[in-house]
């Protein structure tokens, strides 16, 4: 995957967490890919609800299954961790 690639589907993650979690205060753009998005000082103030809608998004969107053998707190710390995880598993290619 090339860096430009890379940086489309961080930029695809935010824009896919925005619009699945009705977030209408910020966008895409403003989202800092490496801030944890748990973090009480994230800009889109999620909570633990927001975590399993996170990961019904990814595996609907992306065709994965992140089942309770792996770690979720670490795949969802920050959009680049979820890409990361994305990259690992082949799933780069948006199906819906």
């Amino acid at each position: 995957m090339t860096q430009r690639n890379r940086a489309e589907l961080e930029r695809e993650v935010a824009e896919l967490l925005i619009e699945k979690l009705n977030i209408t205060h910020i966008t895409a753009e403003e989202v800092d890919i490496e801030f944890p998005l748990f973090s009480k000082e994230n800009a889109m103030e999620l909570d633990s609800i927001d975590g399993i809608e996170i990961v019904v998004a990814l595996q609907l969107s992306y065709g994965i299954r992140i089942n309770d053998e792996i770690p979720k707190q670490e795949i969802l710390y920050s959009v680049k961790t979820i890409v990361d995880f994305l990259i690992k598993e082949n799933a780069t290619e948006k199906l819906v």
